[in-house]
């Protein structure tokens, strides 16, 4: 019997650019990151997300507006996916008055009401269930909003996930529940930590939908966001992707990451880039020229180039900083 071939992915050309574009400045970005980090500009903890780009760009493509999300330390490219400003959560990484959170946040802490971002959460799986909280607002509210709540692998062991999920279910919350699988967690293999590695089967005890995805395609992590947004906006509960993915830097900076060989982390990157597969089907698909995307890749350097002078431009904030925002204003 011949296998049946995946059907071709119903996107445009002006899509596929958009996804190019939206990948391509998370990974800029957190390369020059990383070069700030070296040059102790940036201080603390910095967590990448080279290699990740398709999981948060996929899902971003199926969010409209008024849904929310939350997510562990490695925060950055989900900022920037959702459209907070390069200069803004480059000034934040460098702890400086531009940044979104007035310099106070750092890496690892950073919101924006505007795009209904919130956090950046430094707990491991502390956000899950805040994040439930988030969705019970909208279920409250009686709207069709969604909220994204991304996790790890590691955090998928965590207890309180379990008890969120049995809330979120009994509730019929519409929560997304991203586990983002990059099979490494702060740095032990899930063959190693894990007996039963489908972490997304794992909602059925609680009677949740969901399923496992590729998280290096960014068309099909965008199919399953459409899936699981319609699910959770049609009343019909929480839902739960498993998206698996693959980091090509270590768990922080300060992570050598031993153990894994180099030739695993090339070969990801020789044949599972989500970037370039991207910039495959625009070439092969005759969408865009090879001097076309070099003017997309000059014009993101230069975005990125702009976001880190601003950072190192912005001043320090001022003593009387550490006492705003302890409470939240009245029109909150």
């Amino acid at each position: 019997m011949a296998t049946k071939k995946p059907a071709t992915p119903n996107v445009s050309a002006d899509e596929l650019l958009n996804h190019y574009r939206e990948m391509l400045l998370i990974r800029r970005f957190e390369e020059k990151a990383g070069q700030l980090y070296g040059m102790g500009l940036i201080g603390g903890f910095c967590h990448l997300y080279i290699g990740q780009e398709a999981v948060v760009v996929g899902l971003e493509a199926a969010a409209k507006e008024g849904d929310k999300r939350i997510t562990s330390y490695r925060d950055h490219g989900h900022m920037l996916a959702c459209g907070m400003d390069p200069k803004g959560v480059m000034a934040e990484l460098t702890g400086r008055e531009g940044g979104y959170s007035r310099g106070k946040g750092g890496s690892m802490h950073m919101f924006s009401k505007e795009k209904h971002f919130y956090g950046g959460h430094g707990i491991v799986a502390a956000q899950v269930p805040l994040g439930a909280g988030l969705a019970f607002a909208d279920k409250y509210n009686g709207n069709d909003n969604v909220t994204f709540i991304y996790f790890g692998d590691g955090a998928a062991n965590q207890g309180q996930v379990y008890e969120t999920y049995n809330m979120a279910e009994l509730w019929q919350l519409p929560a997304v529940f991203v586990i983002e699988n990059n099979q490494y967690a702060m740095g032990t293999s899930t063959q190693r930590s894990t007996k039963s590695p489908s972490y997304f089967a794992r909602g059925q005890a609680y009677g949740i939908a969901g399923e496992e995805v590729d998280g290096m395609d960014v068309l099909a992590v965008k199919a399953a966001g459409e899936k699981a947004v319609a699910h959770c906006r049609a009343d019909k509960g929480p839902y739960i992707l498993e998206v698996k993915t693959y980091r090509y830097r270590g768990h922080s900076m300060s992570d050598p990451a031993k153990y894994r060989t180099r030739e695993e982390v090339q070969k990801m990157r020789d044949e599972r880039d989500p970037i370039e597969q991207i910039r495959d089907m625009l070439l092969t698909g005759k969408h865009a020229s090879e001097d076309e995307l070099k003017a997309v890749d000059k014009e993101i350097k230069a975005i990125v180039n702009e976001a880190a002078e601003f950072s190192k431009e912005s001043p320090e904030p001022h003593v009387d900083e550490l006492w705003t925002d302890i409470y939240a204003s009245e029109d909150v």
